[in-house]
């Protein structure tokens, strides 16, 4: 395990049990297979981030952006992450 990655397993492991309003309903279409067959995880972590829902078959990620990302230092936030995970897993982040 790279240092570290333990504190974002963890932390995953924490957001899974905390979704907001917004992943759950999005989870409800996405689990167990229900779109197309492809398989979804929730609160996956990726390096050092945490994708909200990833298709890693198909290097998919699906982030739920709400209210709390449209700060100045969310959105620069949000805008690193979309690099490092396109360049780190070759993905699209939708």
């Amino acid at each position: 395990m790279r240092e570290g990655e333990w504190r974002t397993k963890g932390h995953a492991k924490r957001l899974r049990s905390e979704m907001t309003e917004a992943e759950i309903v999005l989870w409800t279409f996405l689990r167990g297979r229900r779109l197309d067959g492809f398989k979804f995880r929730r609160q996956h972590p990726i390096g050092s981030y945490i994708a909200d829902f990833a298709c890693v078959s198909e290097k998919l990620i699906v982030e739920v952006d709400g209210a709390t990302h449209w700060t100045e230092e969310q959105v620069a936030y949000d805008q690193r992450r979309t690099e490092v995970l396109d360049v780190k897993v070759g993905a699209c982040c939708v």
